[in-house]
């Protein structure tokens, strides 16, 4: 199975599709183009990316509104608070201040930069 997610004039995804391994037998990532070339053959458009379920090449799997970024050859997602910043080698944002290990739940606070407790109930 190869999952391939189609990007915009922005490198924007926009959708995720995948392809069987009938339409796409090449191991990956060697059958970007041949899942390219089906979708493309199907009538949905260009600008197909190959994407790993497991992150195994393209650092994360690719989501609706993530960005490709050629230079890295990585989906990222888009950044969820303007205080976090991107680790380059995983392509993840983190906040400026570590999750909590205390095995509660927490909700970030962008305000006060800092995790808040979730209270149950």
């Amino acid at each position: 199975m190869a999952y391939m997610a189609q990007l915009d004039n922005n490198n924007v995804v926009t959708r995720v599709l995948s392809v069987s391994n009938n339409d796409c037998p090449d191991p990956a990532p060697a059958n970007e183009a041949q899942g390219a070339a089906f979708l493309e053959g199907l009538g949905l458009g260009t600008n197909w990316k190959q994407t790993s379920y497991n992150g195994t090449f393209r650092k994360n799997y690719a989501g609706i509104g993530y960005t490709y970024d050629a230079a890295r050859d990585a989906f990222i997602a888009p950044q969820p608070y303007a205080s976090w910043v991107l680790d380059e080698e995983t392509c993840r944002w983190e906040a400026p201040v570590p999750y909590p290990t205390d095995g509660g739940q927490y909700t970030w606070d962008e305000e006060t930069l800092s995790w808040v407790a979730v209270s149950a109930g």
